[in-house]
């Protein structure tokens, strides 16, 4: 059977997101394990903190997502307008496992010097 993720992703707000966490960890935890969670993992990143959960399949999902103590996390995140994403997938930290590397600059990565514009001439003597 193939598991699926789901993450809830906490930005930082009035308060740090990992403040978040440590308050509702514990909570989130128990009820995704017993409602039939796979596995889990909590990421801390520089803008906040995701917490992925693996169900069997999305009623699962659904029905750990309708509890109050999880709606009760979720509405005490520290950001309530726009610190808050839920979102199937893996979230923050999925992708490659190697950091991108930077490419290489074309050429010898120098850009040509601006040119100087021609001085603006006000006024011109002339000898007499």
């Amino acid at each position: 059977m193939s598991e699926q993720w789901w993450s809830i992703e906490v930005l930082n707000g009035a308060f740090s997101a990992a403040r978040w966490q440590d308050a509702h960890s514990a909570s989130l935890i128990e009820a995704a394990v017993s409602h039939g969670a796979r596995d889990w993992a909590w990421h801390l990143l520089p803008w906040g903190v995701v917490f992925e959960v693996a169900f069997a399949d999305d009623d699962r999902w659904a029905d750990f997502r309708r509890l109050p103590g999880v709606q009760a996390a979720l509405d005490a995140v520290p950001d309530p307008v726009n610190g808050l994403l839920v979102y199937p997938g893996r979230g923050g930290s999925a992708g490659a496992n190697d950091r991108r590397r930077p490419r290489p600059h074309l050429g010898a990565g120098a850009a040509p010097l601006p040119e100087e514009p021609e001085p603006i001439i006000v006024a011109r003597l002339v000898a007499v």
